[in-house]
């Protein structure tokens, strides 16, 4: 069928709007006419070309819309089923089987290699073949998406909501709530304060944790974080040492966790330094590499250092979680959307660029 979807053509080229050509859902997939989009900032790194698939490419992997067509082997979805999508998983590895589909073995081949769940690809584009993402390439007006991907979504609860919490979201929170775990009467810093960021700002004040530490250079994004539940702020481009100022707060000790949602190498570190012994630190953001002395700042004060992928969430499970708290009023993630057309989908990665937006969300029709 022949659909709209944001093209990438080469690396690091503008994305367009461009007729494309969808093939039909095969074993275990599903077709589904997308509402609504959200722009992850993994979406951004992919079109720079920092995953190993071949251009061109459609991005796009925090999609959310109806399903019109089921292929074979579908049974827990059905036409007009209104769905989420999320990260892609196996469900037959060792991790899989475990129920940790989020350390999948095939993980990076079925997220990031730009084929679907089968190996091979759905679009066409002059011509030539096009590369998925997440195995859905939610930047499009319809996707066909493998039934790993999928979340269903309550009748009444709106798509542009459910959209963006498949990867950046659930991250930030399932960091906080499922990883780290925080005790009564403990600290957390947390730093950038982006979307990610700010869902663990929020999933923090769910926690029992009393002192919640937002880092950031930008005044304004700390001044939302207070908004979101952040106890104290630290404005990492006015103090001498982030550490010094986390541990002014801390009675001297530093925060017991810490997770850094920067993507920064050397934000990582200054995390790491900025806990207690005993420790943890979170790295969140896909930084790509720190140098620290591994016995002054870490093995020796017996601190630890883990690797969150999509915040250790099962999609299926923990998104209607926090869709729960939202309705409650406990974790208001709606504040920080912004919805924008499909065709401003340049804008919109520039406005999130600025700093004018801290969640953006494509919305299809």
């Amino acid at each position: 069928m022949n659909i709209k979807a944001a093209v990438a053509e080469q690396k690091e080229g503008r994305i367009s709007i461009e007729n494309v050509e969808l093939g039909e859902p095969k074993e275990g997939e599903v077709l589904v006419k997308i509402a609504a989009c959200g722009i992850c900032h993994t979406d951004e790194v992919g079109r720079l070309g920092f995953f190993p698939l071949s251009f061109p490419a459609v991005f796009g992997h925090e999609g959310a819309g109806t399903v019109v067509k089921t292929g074979p082997g579908v049974t827990d979805f059905k036409e007009g089923d209104k769905v989420s999508f999320s990260y892609s998983y196996c469900g037959t590895c060792e991790a899989c089987k475990r129920g940790m589909p989020f350390g999948c073995n095939h993980n990076r081949r079925l997220n990031f290699t730009g084929t679907n769940f089968d190996g091979t690809k759905r679009m066409t584009y002059k011509n030539r073949e096009v590369s998925s993402f997440f195995g859905q390439s939610a930047f499009a007006t319809h996707a066909v998406v493998h039934k790993n991907n999928l979340i269903h979504v309550d009748e009444d609860f709106p798509l542009y909501l459910a959209a963006p919490m498949g990867c950046g979201i659930q991250t930030g929170a399932g960091t906080v709530l499922n990883v780290l775990r925080p005790a009564a009467d403990t600290s957390i810093l947390i730093t950038g304060c982006g979307a990610v960021g700010l869902s663990a700002i929020m999933a923090a004040k769910l926690s029992p944790c009393s002192k919640i530490i937002a880092c950031d250079i930008s005044d304004e994004k700390l001044a939302v974080a207070k908004e979101f539940g952040a106890t104290h702020t630290i404005n990492a481009s006015k103090v001498d040492s982030v550490a010094d100022a986390v541990r002014e707060i801390t009675d001297g000790l530093g925060a017991h966790y810490a997770a850094d949602c920067t993507g920064s190498g050397e934000s990582l570190r200054v995390s790491l330094n900025s806990v207690r012994s005993l420790g943890v630190c979170a790295a969140v953001g896909a930084a790509q590499n720190i140098t620290f002395q591994v016995e002054g700042e870490l093995m020796g004060v017996a601190k630890s250092l883990v690797g969150v992928v999509e915040g250790y969430s099962i999609p299926q499970i923990f998104i209607p979680q926090l869709i729960n708290y939202y309705k409650q009023g406990k974790f208001p993630f709606d504040r920080m959307i912004k919805t924008y057309k499909f065709e401003e989908i340049n804008k919109a990665f520039e406005d999130v660029h600025k700093g004018k937006t801290v969640k953006a969300v494509l919305v299809m029709e």
